[in-house]
């Protein structure tokens, strides 16, 4: 017996942020953001398509790049103190995990580690939760449509998991101009993590055939329309494919991920640019491998869709790696940071994250340091 579940409203177009004012409710929204975006004036922008909803805001932009459990405690109090009735997210990913945690903390005890993934928490997010909409900014995460969230816990400086079916967004919004401004390095790395939730989730060997169908479409959009959005920041009909793109990643790997992320996650909080970073090599260490046929034809089916694209070469690794450096992926760990005294450590870490359980192939923590090797 097998379960699925895709319930999430999208709103998804130009106009798609105007049409959210039709559907707000509350009389009180917290609007969790970041500082960027607050001086880049996109939280201005936001407020402005929404000025007819008949809800006031309260804003709270202390959103970390890479949100730590402090975030959550202070956005809860915040929440409590300003008696709002529901939130607003507008951001990427950040934003987006930090206002599904205060959603549930709000109104639930303390501590905040009781609620991870770890400790089964999921099952103690039982009170009625406030409605949250999800404005993102960016194309890569997907986090609008998902119901998990990462923190950095204090007690073990640890990215920690919240997931809970009830932490869904009630809507997402897909609005492409408030992606407009993205910087292209940072188009290319997030239009990459949209790709890699794709491609890991197609390779999970869990039975879920819609997320299959979903994450085979996700790729193709990538293929099609990531150059012309880094290419081009104006080009709103790129933009709005890769925000679909992003949101359908997101879909897709609720059936699970791999190796990639499990690399990647202990890099740096730039999430995208370390996906991008490690994903041709993985790719390499998998198709090396003794693969059954049925194994062997799932990378296919990826490749055919990038022979689609124009895109050949004498292997996955080789095709993702000389697209990643088109979109302008400087590859080598060592020209971002990393040193080979960080592998060992790295390695450990990237073997404690959960996520190279549902890798095509089992993968021990040697093999994630040979990756890393491989990627220096």
């Amino acid at each position: 017996m097998n379960q699925f579940s895709f319930p999430t409203t999208i709103l998804h177009g130009e106009g798609a942020l105007a049409e959210l004012s039709n559907r707000i409710a509350e009389k009180k929204l917290m609007l969790v953001t970041d500082p960027g975006l607050v001086k880049a004036g996109v939280v201005e922008q936001a407020l402005a398509a929404l000025a007819d909803c008949g809800a006031a805001f309260e804003v709270f932009d202390g959103v970390h790049p890479n949100p730590i459990e402090s975030d959550v405690e202070a956005g809860a109090a915040f929440y409590n103190e300003h008696a709002c009735d529901g939130l607003l997210a507008l951001g990427g990913g950040s934003a987006m995990d930090v206002a599904k945690v205060i959603r549930f903390f709000a109104n639930h005890p303390a501590p905040l580690a009781q609620y991870s993934i770890l400790d089964n928490g999921g099952a103690k997010i039982t009170n009625a939760l406030p409605p949250f909409y999800a404005v993102p900014t960016t194309a890569g995460t997907g986090s609008e449509v998902g119901r998990g969230a990462v923190i950095t816990m204090r007690d073990t400086g640890r990215k920690t998991l919240f997931v809970a079916p009830p932490l869904m967004p009630t809507i997402a919004v897909l609005e492409p101009a408030l992606t407009a401004g993205l910087p292209p390095h940072l188009t290319a790395a997030t239009g990459i993590d949209a790709f890699t939730h794709c491609l890991e989730a197609y390779f999970a060997p869990v039975y879920h055939p819609m997320a299959d169908a979903v994450a085979l479409e996700g790729i193709r959009l990538c293929l099609t329309h990531l150059n012309a959005a880094v290419a081009d920041g104006l080009n709103l009909d790129a933009r709005a494919q890769m925000q679909m793109a992003a949101s359908m990643g997101a879909v897709a790997f609720q059936k699970d991920l791999g190796m990639v992320h499990s690399l990647a996650h202990p890099l740096s909080a730039r999430h995208g640019l370390a996906n991008a970073l490690m994903l041709p090599d993985s790719m390499a260490f998998i198709e090396a491998a003794n693969l059954t046929p049925a194994q062997r034809q799932r990378i296919q089916t990826v490749r055919t869709l990038f022979a689609e694209a124009g895109r050949t070469g004498d292997s996955l690794a080789s095709e993702t790696r000389g697209w990643f450096e088109e979109l302008g992926i400087q590859f080598g760990l060592k020209n971002h940071g990393i040193t080979s005294d960080d592998l060992a450590p790295l390695a450990g870490e990237a073997f404690a994250d959960p996520c190279h359980a549902t890798n095509l192939i089992p993968v021990t923590r040697d093999d994630l340091a040979a990756v890393y090797q491989s990627a220096i």
